[in-house]
C-alpha cells in the first residue's frame, strides 16, 4: 500500500504541473503570433551573399544539426543525416532524388584551385564521414564511409568507392568499377549481388528517413505525450482495463459514460442542469 508520504508527493507533483500547463495556456492566449516551440533550434539552412538553398518540398530529412549553407540545391526524397556540412559557399552544389548524405559527411565545391560544383546525381549513397570536394558523382554511384572524392573527379554510374579510398583529383571512376586505396585505384568490377544491394539500401534508407524526419519535427508537447504513453504501456498491467482510441458512443464531453467515469452532476454541470429540467418536467 502507498505511504502518506508519496501520496502527498505524487499529489504536490500533479498540482505543480497542472499550475504550469495553466500559465503556459494562459501565456498562448496573450500571444499575438501563434508558433509552435521547437525542442532542437537549429540553422539548417544557411543563406549566403543572399542566395539560399533551394530544398524541395518533398525532400525526405535534413537533421536538426545539419548544415546545409548557400547556392545548394536538394532534391525529393533526399536526405541529409546527422551533423552533415553541404556548403555551397563558393560554386553551386545540385543533389539529385533519393540520395543519402550520411552522417558528417561533407560537401563542399571548389574556386580557388580550379572552378568546380559539386553535382551529384540520383539514388547515390556518401557514406558517414565521406568528403565529396568540387566532384560529380553520377546516378546509382556510392561513395563509402570515410571515402573521399576530390576536386574535378567524376564517379560514373553504378560505381562504389570502397570505404577509406581516397580518389585523387581529376580521376574519372567509369562505369561499374570498385575502387579501393590511396590513391584509389580499380581493383575489380561491380557485383551484380552489390548492384542488388545498392537499390535496396537506398529504399531503407529513404524509409528510415521519414521515419526520422517525422521525430524531429515534434514539439515538447508531443515528445512529453509520447513519454507518458510509453511510461504508461511499460507499468499497466496487461490484464488491468486498456486504453483504447475508439469513442465511447455514451460519451458525454469527454468525460466518459454518466455513471461510469463519473456519477455527480457536480463533475459536469451541463448534465446537472438537463437533469433538472427532467426533474422539473416530471413534477419530481
Amino acid at each position: 500500500m502507498t505511504s502518506l508520504g508519496a501520496r502527498v508527493v505524487l499529489a504536490a507533483s500533479n498540482a505543480a504541473r497542472k499550475m504550469g500547463q495553466g500559465l503556459d495556456n494562459m501565456g498562448k492566449s496573450m500571444e499575438v503570433c501563434k508558433y509552435a516551440e521547437k525542442l532542437v533550434p537549429s540553422t539548417r539552412f544557411v543563406a549566403v551573399d543572399g542566395v539560399s538553398p533551394t530544398v524541395s518540398p518533398l525532400t525526405a530529412f535534413v537533421a536538426p544539426n545539419a548544415s546545409v549553407i548557400g547556392d545548394v540545391t536538394l532534391g525529393q526524397n533526399s536526405s541529409v543525416w546527422y551533423g552533415a556540412t553541404v556548403r555551397g559557399d563558393v560554386h553551386q552544389i545540385v543533389i539529385g532524388e533519393n540520395t543519402s548524405v550520411g552522417d558528417r559527411a561533407v560537401i563542399h565545391v571548389a574556386k580557388i584551385q580550379g572552378d568546380f560544383p559539386s553535382i551529384i546525381g540520383n539514388n547515390v549513397t556518401i557514406g558517414p564521414g565521406a568528403i565529396v570536394h568540387a566532384a560529380t558523382l553520377l546516378d546509382g554511384s556510392v561513395v563509402g564511409a570515410s571515402a573521399q572524392v576530390l576536386d574535378g573527379a567524376v564517379v560514373e554510374k553504378n560505381s562504389i568507392v570502397g570505404p577509406g579510398a581516397v580518389v585523387t583529383p581529376g580521376t574519372v571512376v567509369k562505369e561499374g568499377e570498385y575502387w579501393l586505396g590511396s590513391p584509389a585505384k580499380m581493383v575489380r568490377k561491380v557485383t551484380v549481388e552489390e548492384l542488388q544491394s545498392m537499390s535496396e539500401n537506398s529504399l531503407d534508407t529513404l524509409e528510415m528517413a521519414r521515419m526520422h524526419a517525422v521525430e524531429c519535427n515534434k514539439d515538447l508537447q508531443q515528445l512529453t505525450k509520447d513519454a507518458e504513453a510509453y511510461e504508461d504501456a511499460m507499468t499497466r498491467d496487461p490484464d488491468y482495463w486498456q486504453p483504447s482510441d475508439e469513442k465511447d458512443p455514451e460519451d458525454v464531453l469527454g468525460q466518459g459514460s454518466p455513471g461510469l467515469i463519473f456519477d455527480s452532476v457536480l463533475t459536469n454541470p451541463e448534465e446537472g442542469l438537463k437533469l433538472k429540467k427532467k426533474q422539473a418536467e416530471q413534477g419530481l
